[in-house]
């Protein structure tokens, strides 16, 4: 089980979707079951529980790997390409390059880039950004510059790169709007734009590896 939000959106994008692991389903254990043996159950009915070397041996067999998350009682099961059981039992899957997963804010998704490979996206969800749009839209025209700069230090947000992006551009929009009524602008170093690494699990355990291979 992952520790913390930030911690299972790392674990996710870059130890899960940047080795393939596109199609999920989503879930969520009622409050009156106990997660732990929901978790065992299903690391167990697909297979979640094997060797690094066992996962090597099956992608080279062009055999499909399972992967199990979980934060608080909110839990995904994610596949890579090939033949698993997985795909009969949850024939309603998704696929991230078409669905990306909405959790606690951050759209997590898969996306084509220059190299016409696929990349792990992770970028703040569409209702977070028209939230922080409209916070700071509110917060912009603040006399005093101090307190717009603490409102984006306050922000706490793993600054992947697609987030990156969009807080430079949530800066631009409050300057745009300070330059317009002679106010003083808030410097780019207000924003957090290196995310530095988590451990997102207490114990490492075979079923939630640190990598998805």
């Amino acid at each position: 089980m992952a520790t913390s939000i930030e911690g299972f959106v790392q674990q996710l994008a870059v130890g899960y979707v940047a080795h393939g692991y596109w199609f999920y389903v989503t879930g969520w254990i009622p409050e009156d079951k106990d997660s732990c043996k929901i978790d065992e159950k299903l690391i167990q009915q697909y297979g979640v529980d094997v060797s690094k070397w066992t996962r090597c041996r099956r992608k080279k067999a062009g055999l499909a790997n399972v992967q199990y998350l979980r934060y608080e009682r909110f839990f995904l099961l994610l596949a890579t390409h090939g033949p698993h059981w997985f795909f009969a039992e949850e024939p309603y899957f998704d696929d991230l390059r078409e669905k990306p997963i909405e959790f606690a804010g951050y759209s997590i998704g898969c996306r084509c880039g220059q190299d016409e490979r696929y990349h792990a996206s992770v970028r703040l969800s569409r209702g977070r950004w028209k939230t922080l749009c409209s916070h700071f839209a509110w917060l912009a025209l603040r006399p005093d510059a101090s307190d717009v700069a603490a409102a984006f230090r306050a922000l706490r947000v793993a600054p992947y790169a697609p987030v990156r992006r969009q807080l430079c551009q949530l800066l631009r929009q409050v300057n745009r709007r300070r330059k317009a009524a002679h106010l003083e602008r808030i410097p780019v170093s207000v924003l957090r734009l290196r995310r530095s690494p988590v451990a997102p699990f207490r114990e490492r355990t075979p079923a939630m590896g640190e990598t998805g291979d």
